[in-house]
């Protein structure tokens, strides 16, 4: 059974075809959700501190799975530090 992708770089799910990104000859990116990574690039620039506050304002506005947005905070300043984009060489 195949493990669960998320995106390497906000930590959404990936689970359709159309929920991964996109290299530069239009190939499916494995790390990198659409939203994050097109045509072989990041979409924004920004810090790891600019998507968490980015994926707090999503949750509020859309229903936070994560119970608070304190409980929220914590919980992707644990784990973002862990994705590729973000990890630390």
């Amino acid at each position: 059974m195949e493990d669960k992708k998320f995106c390497q770089s906000c930590g959404m799910p990936m689970e359709k075809e159309e929920d991964f990104g996109t290299e530069r000859d239009g190939s499916r990116n494995e790390d990198y959700c659409c939203y994050c990574y097109k045509d072989g690039s990041f979409t924004g620039d920004m810090t790891m501190e600019d998507m968490i506050q980015f994926n707090l304002k999503f949750n509020e506005e859309n229903g936070n799975p994560f119970g608070t947005q304190e409980e929220a905070e914590k919980m992707m300043k644990s784990w973002f530090p862990t994705l590729k984009r973000w990890k630390q060489s």
